[in-house]
């Protein structure tokens, strides 16, 4: 029953909700509440009182914490465990696993998938636009992402990173 669910919800989610107008749109149609209610269906976890933006593209096995956002064009590939209260940015891209590449006499496109790592992002964490995160990290609680990074090793918490690749510039504490 709950894969019949998944489905429904993805169905819903992907023709319809994913297209309403984003949720601070002037035109108000209910698009938070059905995308929410899509999240619930779909997810493997959804807290209370999340927003999912237009055109968000996410796996089922993304966790949402309560009061957490994921932002508008945002692409969450494979797991992914999103605390509460976590704001995310415009495009932003979370990634799980990366492709194989050791073998040069085969074609890096046939070589397949390296094994998941989930990505785990803390509670009360800001990621800004256009962040990208890779396999296996780690966001501890109360960080600060900065548009434009590239994380590609854990953060610790109350920590505000920014660059390519993300580097600590300053503690919230």
């Amino acid at each position: 029953m709950e894969r019949f669910f998944r489905k429904a919800g993805a169905l819903i989610y992907y023709s319809i909700a994913k297209h309403l107008p984003p949720s601070y749109s002037s035109v108000q149609i209910g698009q938070r509440a059905i995308r929410a209610f899509c999240g619930k269906l779909m997810l493997k976890h959804c807290g209370k009182k999340v927003n999912i933006e237009k055109n968000a593209i996410f796996s089922a096995r993304v966790s949402l914490g309560d009061y957490s956002g994921i932002g508008i064009n945002a692409r969450i590939h494979g797991t992914c465990t999103i605390g509460n209260y976590v704001m995310m940015g415009t495009d932003v891209v979370i990634i799980a696993r990366n492709h194989l590449f050791d073998r040069t006499d085969i074609p890096m496109m046939h070589q397949g998938f390296e094994e998941e790592r989930p990505v785990v992002i803390g509670n009360d964490v800001w990621i800004g636009d256009r962040v990208i995160i890779l396999p296996g990290v780690h966001i501890g609680d109360g960080s600060i992402i900065a548009a434009g990074a590239i994380v590609t090793c854990d953060v610790p918490p109350y920590t505000i990173v920014g660059g390519v690749p993300a580097k600590p510039i300053k503690t919230r504490r």
